[in-house]
């Protein structure tokens, strides 16, 4: 529900208020409708060693609920050992690697092939 569209729904309720004709329904519709709006975008960050989404990571980094993580220290206990397995699980990609930086490992400063992904949930 947009901006608009709420503060247009409590002006109205505003005015019932005043008129005496106010239910707690229409409270809890404009309440359901503006949570339904709501949602929240986790990122997950995963170096690959190549390209192939079965190539095996070899560094993540993840975003969830506003807080910035590394993962846990050991590689076998990521979430994810590779993108597809991510995928699988709801991940949706929204940036593919960089090929040009994949292209000349002499002049490269990435760190292998990252793939950006996202989940979007109700908040």
């Amino acid at each position: 529900m947009s901006r608009e569209t709420i503060t247009a729904k409590v002006d109205q309720a505003i005015a019932e208020l005043r008129a005496g004709t106010l239910q707690e329904s229409t409270l809890a519709a404009i309440r359901d409708e503006a949570a339904a709006g709501r949602t929240r975008q986790d990122l997950l960050y995963l170096q690959a060693a190549g390209t192939d989404l079965n190539a095996e990571v070899i560094g993540m980094r993840s975003v969830l609920d506003g807080e910035v993580s590394d993962g846990p220290d050991d590689p076998d206990d990521w979430p994810y050992q590779t993108v597809l397995e991510a995928i699988r699980d709801g991940w949706r990609i929204i940036d593919f690697p960089n090929l040009a930086l994949l292209l000349d490992e002499s002049r490269t400063y990435a760190y292998g092939a990252e793939f950006v992904l996202e989940k979007i949930r109700s908040a």
